[in-house]
């Protein structure tokens, strides 16, 4: 089974990804609620609307015990999420640092917990196929830890 750990390295890099991705589109929203929503937007398709929002909101009461600030985060009734943007702004890219990000934490955390339940529920071979279908120019095939590969 895939430690915390590695689901929080691979949180890092979906969340690295879509930073780089914003800065090419200058997007507003936070690479957090960009994760989530393909993210939920991929196991929609999948599961259905229930099945994310079920596991969206226990992926959020995890978060909310270890980072209080996400009390101002809820799920709606369609899955998504609300609130985050007030507590988490827009992470700005440091041009001579590429690659690296900052976000906040409670960010990290929950996409951290969400692919935790998403690897528990769906197994680490249906996860990655979820990864590579909300991130298909992503590199989820190396073997390096977080990648969802099962071990």
């Amino acid at each position: 089974m895939t430690n915390s750990r590695e689901m929080r390295e691979l949180a890092n890099r979906l969340l690295a990804y879509e930073a780089v991705a914003s800065k090419a589109s200058e997007q507003a929203e936070s690479a957090t609620l960009r994760v989530y929503e393909k993210l939920r937007q991929s196991l929609d398709v999948f599961a259905g609307t229930a099945a994310f929002q079920s596991l969206a909101l226990r992926a959020l009461t995890q978060a909310k015990s270890e980072v209080p600030s996400l009390w101002a985060a809820q799920v709606a009734g369609d899955g998504s999420l609300q609130g985050l943007g007030e507590i988490e702004p827009e992470a700005e890219m440091d041009k001579e640092q590429a690659g690296e990000y900052a976000t906040g934490e409670g960010g990290i955390i929950l996409i951290t917990r969400l692919l935790g339940l998403l690897h528990i529920f769906l197994g680490g071979t249906l996860t990655l196929n979820l990864l590579r279908n909300a991130w298909p120019s992503a590199n989820f095939d190396d073997r390096s830890p977080g990648n969802g590969r099962e071990s």
